[in-house]
């Protein structure tokens, strides 16, 4: 009793001290979630749900940082702590500092491995770091990685030490919009649309302990008419003697099972009465994945699965509609930026990454638009659990292209580098690989207007091939070419729909942008900004069901699925359903709740 009394009081004396080397910095507005963090226990969720060990531990917390001169040495000395995984530029990082594309942020920390651990293979994982990431472990260099959005991990066991502490040293370049490379809204000086820079890790760090022989990956594909769930296990390395064995529960009834060898995926039979997944009734089965060699088990993992389709249709009208398990239906869904004001990429708790969707579903939607951003990979557990499909952009960069929205595009393309136009792909495919088994996730969009656009009908058909489970809405807003699955508009502010498909769905990719500034909500009172501004919550209210009357008449005459400008405000764009600091739902909840409910049924 004693020595759970002292060791009860070393804990808060530790958080104590930790606390007092971090406090969040500036004079920004922050949400009710900031003031919870504890530095000590930092984002402390499985930050992989859908591919969950027992067996794991946490890197956040603070760490040693310095800012160098791009290509510099490793300091020796650094200049003071950090709190990952919140980027450098944000206020819960406590250093709120731009970097720029001539500097480079160091990390640093030491970190001790579990005895239990010992004859194990040690992975370490980086949820996202943004954007260019060079690991080295012990001063051994244990690889480096491009990419702002997808995770990577590396097998470190070589580089460890046995007993005692480890040394974790992590640099990050990161250009911003002086680079090429995919960066979404990031600017060096941001204003209107574009915002903070984010730079360095702004995800999840953490180790895991795997077999020699371990499973990497679960690539999950639902066929509903079919009445098939295929579960393709990607191990490290394939071989001959090795089962993957995958068991399918309904709670904790066991309904459906399989086997494979070869690394062949498994083909599970489902039974009758299969339940859908809908964002009426999100059922999720549970998956025990397992590989054996022999009777031995050598890894096993938990995950889930969905039984649903998205495809699209013609009607008894011959207009051409989206549809979720061979049914018609309308999707609309605000559009999703998930910026916020004191952890910029980062949610400050994982209560706070849940509320948005939550508020989504709140509000009577029944999707998002995840714009030009990825989330961490909670964020689309947590759609697959309420129910929400999501649009998912890939996140802009490199120069724009003219811009044609108003009529098929017959101007001159954008030519990239070879260098810029890999960059694209290979985050493309990444983003698509990581996200691939989320049953929510129900359409691509591999471009958001002319930002960045090449090779359209090209990037559409290849993504196409590569998911063809996914609808493709080849570039959100123009400039539009034959191709994909939709044609999507964008118009500001009211509904309007200039040019109609008979071929393909015709979406509403963005409308909306009403403004209501909200004194002590505000990112700079001086400065805000909104497609239309209005000085009540009434007339705000108003005004969003005006335009949802104007978009509800249009559904019959050809919208499929339609996208209002957005789930919050976002630094001086006030034209959210919620503030910035998420403190103040704007607009008349139920009144927005019974306008939505009745767009999302018109197609029932």
């Amino acid at each position: 009793m004693r020595k759970a009394i002292i060791l009860s009081s070393l804990m808060a004396l530790f958080a104590i001290g930790s606390s007092a080397q971090w406090q969040p910095v500036g004079d920004k507005i922050k949400t009710e979630w900031a003031s919870q963090i504890n530095p000590s226990n930092v984002l402390p969720e499985y930050p992989r749900p859908i591919m969950e060990r027992n067996d794991w531990k946490n890197l956040n917390g603070l760490w040693d940082y310095a800012i160098i001169g791009k290509g510099e040495r490793i300091p020796d000395t650094f200049e003071g702590k950090i709190l990952v995984p919140f980027a450098v530029e944000s206020s819960l990082s406590g250093v709120g500092k731009n970097v720029g594309e001539k500097q480079e942020l160091v990390y640093q920390r030491s970190f001790d491995v579990p005895a239990a651990w010992r004859g194990k293979q040690i992975l370490l994982h980086f949820g996202a770091v943004d954007w260019k990431t060079d690991v080295w472990v012990n001063d051994i260099k244990v690889g480096s990685h491009t990419g702002g959005f997808t995770p990577f991990s590396f097998d470190i066991t070589p580089a460890l030490i046995n007993k005692g502490n480890n040394r974790l040293v992590v640099k990050v370049w990161d250009p911003t919009d002086k680079g090429t490379q995919p960066r979404g809204k990031q600017v060096s000086n941001p204003e209107g649309i574009w915002y903070t820079p984010v730079t360095g890790i702004w995800q999840t760090v953490w180790l895991e302990p795997v077999s020699q022989n371990h499973i990497n990956n679960l690539r999950i594909t639902p066929d509903i008419d079919n009445r098939l769930l295929t579960v393709k296990a990607e191990l490290n390395v394939n071989s001959p003697s090795d089962i993957v064995e995958v068991n399918v529960y309904d709670g904790t009834q066991l309904v459906a099972s399989g086997k494979s060898i070869h690394a062949e995926p498994v083909e599970i039979s489902m039974p009758e009465g299969t339940k859908l997944w809908s964002p009426e009734s999100p059922f999720l089965y549970t998956l025990k994945v397992t590989l054996k060699n022999g009777d031995k088990i050598v890894d096993k993992v938990s995950s889930y699965a969905a039984m649903r389709k998205y495809s699209t249709r013609r009607d008894a009208n011959g207009i051409v509609r989206l549809e979720l398990n061979n049914k018609a239906l309308f999707q609309f869904g605000p559009l999703d930026q998930g910026w916020w004001p004191d952890g910029l990429y980062t949610a400050p708790t994982d209560a706070a990454l849940l509320y948005d969707i939550q508020k989504t579903k709140d509000f009577g939607f029944n999707m998002i638009r995840k714009h030009i951003k990825v989330e961490p990979a909670r964020w689309y557990t947590h759609c697959d659990q309420l129910g929400i499909i999501v649009w998912q952009d890939m996140p802009s960069g490199d120069h724009n292209p003219q811009w044609q929205n108003r009529k098929y595009f017959d101007g001159i393309e954008l030519k990239r580098t070879a260098e810029s136009e890999a960059h694209y792909r290979k985050e493309w495919k990444e983003i698509m690989d990581c996200l691939y088994s989320y049953p929510c996730i129900g359409t691509w969009v591999p471009f958001n207007e002319a930002w960045g656009q090449f090779k359209t009908p090209e990037i559409a058909e290849w993504t196409k091939q590569y998911d063809p489970t996914r609808l493709v809405n080849p570039a959100s807003g123009g400039n539009h070419y034959t191709c994909g699955d939709m044609l999507d508009l964008h118009n500001y502010p009211q509904p309007e729909m200039y040019l109609y498909d008979a071929q393909r769905a015709t979406v509403l990719g963005e409308y909306g942008g009403i403004g209501l500034v909200l004194k002590d909500h505000l990112w700079e009172p001086n400065r805000n900004w909104g497609y239309v501004q209005f000085n009540s919550s009434k007339e705000t209210t108003d005004e969003y069901v005006k335009y949802a009357d104007m978009l509800y008449d249009m559904i019959a005459r050809g919208f499929s699925a339609a996208v209002y400008t957005q789930t919050t405000d976002v630094e001086v764009e006030v034209n959210g359903l919620i503030t910035y600091d998420r403190k103040v739902i704007k607009l008349d909840e139920q009144r927005v709740k019974e306008a939505n409910t009745r767009i999302c049924n018109s197609l029932k």
